[in-house]
């Protein structure tokens, strides 16, 4: 997900994309732990992802 599409998101949007971004790496985390993924940095990438979707929320929050 870019930035660009992250900060047009509104704060309920933002919190429904965290929670599934969320999801996603906790899934992606237990199938690496069952057997090796086929790309293992997708878990990288996905922990940065809700590291940029917090951090648009909370600057979001804070305008208000």
């Amino acid at each position: 997900m870019k930035n660009a599409e992250i900060k047009g998101l509104n704060v309920a949007e933002l919190k429904e994309k965290i929670g599934g971004e969320q999801e996603a790496l906790r899934k992606l985390k237990f199938a690496h732990r069952v057997s090796s993924i086929e790309n293992p940095m997708k878990i990288s990438e996905t922990r940065k992802t809700i590291a940029r979707l917090k951090t648009e929320l909370t600057a979001k929050e804070k305008a208000k």
